[in-house]
């Protein structure tokens, strides 16, 4: 699994970071923002659904988005 961000969508606001279970754990928003430590995530998409951009891309191992991921 894993999180892929579009860089040219994010606006760095943070809606990833705060709607998160783990927060502060997985994303660091600066300019942009980056998931990091995944053993964290609970692969819930929470941050997917929540990024006003659709900046947020969580792609299992087969390259298929989750299936409760918006598109």
């Amino acid at each position: 699994m894993r999180i892929e961000v579009d860089k040219d969508k994010c606006t760095g606001c943070g809606e990833c970071k705060e709607a998160c279970p783990k927060g502060a754990k997985i994303w660091n928003v600066e300019d942009k923002a980056m998931a990091t430590n995944l053993r964290f995530c609970h692969l819930c998409t929470i941050c997917a659904g929540k990024c006003p951009q659709q900046a947020i891309h969580v792609i299992r191992e087969d390259n298929k988005p989750l299936k409760n991921q918006e598109d």
